[in-house]
C-alpha cells in the first residue's frame, strides 16, 4: 500500500469509528449524566475525601452557589500565610511546601533542614540512566519523554512493587528529587537532536534548592539571580497541589486504586498533566499572546485591546475556540490566589528585565475581559484571570523554553501526586469503578458471507 493510499484507507477507517461513537448529546440529560463528573452548573461530584488541599472558589448558600474570593488550601493551611512566611525568613518555600503535602504538618526548622538535605541527596539519575534512557531514544515532546523517565525507573528499584508506606514514600520523594532532572536531561536530547542545537548536561547540585538547581540545569552558563529563583519557585508553590480532583491528581488516586506501583501511578499522572486542558494551557495562552502582541498595534489601549479580544470570543480570531485563554477557572470564580500572588511577583521581575509595557498588557486583558466575557455570552458568570496568564509570561521573562512549560508544572505537582498516592495507600480500599449507560441496544449477529 503507498503512502496515498493508506492515508485514504485511514481516513475511511477514521469515518466510521467516528460514526459509531457518536453519541447523542441529548442522552446525557436523559439518564442524569454527570459529563465530566460535574453537576449541570459546574459543581465536581462528590467522589472521595481528602487531606491534602482545598480550592474555595464558592460557597453553597440555600443550594445556590454564591461566588467568593479564591482560596487555596495545603493541609489546612492558607497558601498566602505559606509564601509570606517564607519570604520574611529570606527562604525559598518549595521543599516547605513538599514536606507539608507529604507528611500533613509544617516542619521545624530542624527538620526542614534534614528533609532539604535527603531530597537534595536523591537529585541525580541512576548510573547511566541518562544515556541510556533518555539520549537514546530522545522525544520532541519532554512530557513524553519525562513519563517514560518515570516508567523506566521502575527499572533500577530493588523494590518497585513494594506498595508499604516506608517504600511509596521513599520512591515518591527520589522521584521528586529526580523530575527537574529528568526533564532537563530530555531537554538536552531535544536540543540536540530535533532542534540540531549543542547539549549542555550540569550535574546536580545537592546543596540548593529545586528552584536553584533547575535553573542551573537548563543554563550553559548555570547562573541566575536572587529575583529568578524567587519567581520560579513561587511558581512552584503554587502549582505543587490543587485538590483531589482536578484531572492528573484524580488520575493518580485512580491507578493508585487498582493497588499499582507508585512508578505506573506517577507516569500516569505526567499524562494527564500533559493536555491542553490541563497542564498544557499556559501555551495556549503564549500562541494567544503572540497573536494579540502582532495584532493590536497599541498595547495600552482599551479599545484596540478590547476589539481584539471580541474578535476572539467571536471566533473571528485566534485559534476558533471562542475562548480567552488565561480566563477562567472551573473553581475560581472572583479571583484565583495564585494568579493573584504570581502576578505580585512578576512585576517586580518585568521591572528589572525591561518588560512592563508586556506586563502591563497582561494585566489590562484581566481588567477588561470579564466585562467582554458578560457582555458577549450575555450572562451574569463571574470569571477571574486563571495562574495560566501569568505563569507563561513568567517563563519567558526566565528565558525558559516553551516547551519546558509544563514539565515545570510537573516538577512542581509531583509533590501533589505523591501526596494523593500516599493518601490513596493509607485510605483507600475499593478500585475506582464509575458507571457508565450502555447506551446501544443489541444488534443480531450477521455471519461474515451475509455481509454487505
Amino acid at each position: 500500500m503507498d503512502e496515498c493510499s493508506e492515508k485514504a484507507f485511514i481516513n475511511k477507517l477514521s469515518e466510521l469509528a467516528c460514526a459509531n461513537n457518536a453519541i447523542d448529546q441529548s442522552l446525557y440529560k436523559t439518564y442524569d449524566v454527570k459529563s465530566g463528573l460535574r453537576d449541570c452548573d459546574g459543581r465536581g461530584v462528590l467522589v472521595g475525601l481528602t487531606k491534602i488541599g482545598d480550592v474555595v472558589g464558592y460557597e453553597i448558600q440555600n443550594d445556590i452557589k454564591v461566588a467568593v474570593p479564591g482560596k487555596l488550601y495545603y493541609r489546612g493551611y492558607d497558601v498566602e500565610q505559606l509564601i509570606e512566611d517564607a519570604e520574611a525568613h529570606n527562604q525559598l518555600g518549595f521543599e516547605q511546601t513538599v514536606y507539608l503535602l507529604l507528611f500533613g504538618e509544617l516542619p521545624t526548622k530542624n527538620q526542614l533542614e534534614e528533609f532539604s538535605h535527603f531530597l537534595g541527596s536523591r537529585r541525580e539519575l541512576p548510573e547511566f540512566f541518562t544515556e541510556d534512557m533518555i539520549l537514546k531514544a530522545p522525544s520532541p515532546d519532554i512530557m513524553n519523554k519525562l513519563a517514560r523517565g518515570v516508567l523506566a525507573s521502575y527499572s533500577y528499584d530493588d523494590s518497585p512493587e513494594d506498595v508499604s508506606v516506608q517504600n511509596v514514600i521513599r520512591q515518591c520523594i527520589e522521584l521528586i528529587a529526580r523530575f527537574p532532572a529528568l526533564v532537563s536531561s530530555a531537554y538536552q536530547a531535544k536540543r540536540r537532536y530535533y532542534n540540531k542545537q549543542s547539549m549542555y548536561i550540569h550535574f546536580s547540585d545537592p546543596t540548593i534548592s529545586t528552584a536553584e538547581n533547575f535553573l542551573r540545569l537548563i543554563r550553559f552558563s548555570s547562573q541566575y539571580t536572587r529575583l529568578e529563583a524567587e519567581l520560579l519557585d513561587l511558581a512552584l508553590v503554587l502549582h505543587a497541589e490543587h485538590g483531589g480532583g482536578n484531572n492528573s491528581s484524580f488520575t493518580v488516586h485512580v491507578v493508585s486504586s487498582a493497588d499499582t506501583d507508585t512508578y505506573s501511578a506517577i507516569a500516569a499522572g505526567v499524562g494527564s498533566l500533559k493536555g491542553r486542558r490541563h497542564g498544557g494551557a499556559n501555551l495556549q495562552v503564549m500562541t494567544m499572546m503572540d497573536e494579540i502582541k502582532h495584532n493590536v498595534k497599541d498595547w495600552s489601549s482599551e479599545k484596540e485591546v478590547s476589539d481584539y479580544l471580541r474578535k476572539i470570543m467571536r471566533k473571528e480570531a485566534g485559534n476558533g475556540s471562542g475562548l480567552i485563554y488565561g480566563m477562567g477557572h472551573a473553581v475560581y470564580t472572583i479571583s484565583d490566589p495564585r494568579a493573584h500572588l504570581l502576578k505580585q511577583k512578576a512585576e517586580q521581575l518585568a521591572r528589572e528585565k525591561g518588560c512592563l509595557e508586556e506586563f502591563n498588557l497582561y494585566c489590562l486583558i484581566e481588567k477588561l475581559s470579564p466585562t467582554i466575557f458578560s457582555e458577549e455570552k450575555k450572562c451574569d458568570k463571574s470569571i477571574c484571570a486563571n495562574v495560566d496568564l501569568f505563569s507563561g509570561f513568567v517563563y519567558s521573562m526566565l528565558n525558559i523554553p516553551r516547551s519546558l512549560f509544563t514539565p515545570i508544572f510537573a516538577i512542581s505537582r509531583i509533590a501533589g501526586w505523591s501526596a494523593h498516592r500516599i493518601e490513596e495507600v493509607v485510605a483507600g480500599n475499593r478500585i475506582y469503578r464509575p458507571a457508565y449507560k450502555n447506551v446501544l441496544e443489541p444488534r443480531q449477529y450477521i455471519p461474515m458471507d451475509k455481509r454487505g
